[in-house]
């Protein structure tokens, strides 16, 4: 909140007249302290200032209180603080106090408390206020899902240049949620929250780019963008950047770099990077070739359902790769892959049976209906 703090510090300031010097210099003061970090100094300033009524300081103090700085943390007295300011009017008040009723800080969790005073401040034009006034839309926290209500608000605040605001609204466009599909004028407002740094958004467009949607396919694009969320953490731009060097799309194609960008998504838990990390270690693709470690990758893959991995486990057992040969197994994986469709997996699965016992298979498929009951599917 500490920009936040400043902001309030600087809005008063500006708008105080002559006769209010006296007033002036206590804000000045409790500003200068604020920002030099000497928080016990502007606390006990701002104090003064909100038990006269104060609203900035009021407010202020509050976000103090919420962030401990300069007297101990404390929710409920943040509230107590932020209340006040926001009876007043006071925006970033509104806004705050909103935000604690939204997280249940200092107060039972009220989302319809929440949006009342989000809504407030959003009236008045605060943007991160309409970003979230459009978050509870869209999800019906406070009030009744509604997506034109969500995209109205986000318009609003992504006009502002709220950076979330602005990927949210390009994901409506892109879906058409809220407003008719438009990948052109998703492509514009992902576009103008990528280029404020938004990892999500930065994936987004590379997706964008790398399918032609909104947007004349381009692959050198779709990398640039790719890459720059990946340096930020983002791990599904990071299994698409490492496809993209997997199969030379938009760079030179290198195996070596494809495997340290799926070894980062498939750590953060990425399952398609965790199986295409299983598939280059049992390949030896930029890495030696290590069938524990592509059992270890698959593995984790198909605990989350996917298909492939499922599949590359069930070969794993079949042809004993750095395990056990084990037709049962075997058969379990490939069961389980082949029930979502796949069909390498079906033909496989068929091709094992005809090894098995009758009690084999009666084994395996009681394994995969445990394995079933024990994960069920997310929606």
């Amino acid at each position: 909140m500490k920009r936040r703090i400043i902001s309030l510090f600087a809005a008063v300031v500006s708008a105080l007249v002559p006769f209010r010097a006296t007033l002036a210099g206590t804000i000045e003061d409790a500003a200068a302290a604020y920002r030099r970090g000497d928080y016990t100094t502007a606390s006990r300033l701002l104090r003064s200032l909100a038990d006269n009524g104060n609203a900035t300081a009021q407010a202020s103090l509050g976000m103090m209180y919420a962030d401990g700085e300069g007297v101990s943390q404390d929710y409920s007295q943040a509230v107590v603080w932020l209340r006040k300011a926001a009876e007043q009017g006071e925006v970033l008040a509104q806004a705050n106090l909103g935000m604690m009723y939204a997280k249940g800080q200092g107060v039972p969790q009220d989302y319809s408390q929440g949006i009342v005073w989000l809504r407030k401040a959003a009236e008045q034009g605060d943007a991160r206020a309409q970003e979230t006034v459009g978050t509870m839309y869209m999800f019906g926290h406070g009030v009744p899902q509604d997506y034109s209500q969500a995209a109205v608000w986000f318009l609003k605040a992504a006009e502002q240049g709220n950076v979330l605001a602005q990927t949210k609204l390009g994901g409506m466009y892109a879906h058409g949620q809220g407003v008719l599909k438009d990948d052109a004028q998703a492509f514009v407002w992902l576009l103008k929250a990528a280029e404020q740094g938004d990892a999500f958004a930065q994936g987004n467009l590379g997706m964008m780019y790398a399918t032609g949607q909104g947007v004349p396919k381009d692959d050198a694009q779709a990398f640039i963008w790719y890459r720059r969320a990946a340096e930020q953490g983002d791990a599904r731009a990071q299994t698409n950047l490492g496809t993209m060097y997997a199969n030379g799309q938009g760079v030179l194609k290198d195996d070596a770099q494809a495997f340290v960008w799926y070894r980062r998504a498939a750590e953060q838990g990425d399952a398609l990077a965790q199986t295409k990390l299983g598939n280059f270690y049992a390949d030896g693709r930029g890495v030696p070739q290590d069938y524990a470690q592509a059992r270890i990758w698959s593995l984790k893959a198909a605990e989350q359902g996917d298909a492939r991995a499922q599949s590359l486990l069930g070969f794993i057992y079949f042809q004993g790769w750095g395990v056990q040969q084990d037709y049962v197994r075997a058969s379990m994986w490939l069961s389980l892959a082949a029930e979502q469709g796949y069909e390498i997996a079906k033909k496989a699965r068929d091709f094992v049976a005809a090894k098995m016992t009758p009690a084999q298979i009666a084994e395996a498929h009681q394994m995969a209906r445990e394995w079933m009951q024990n994960h069920p599917p997310t929606r």
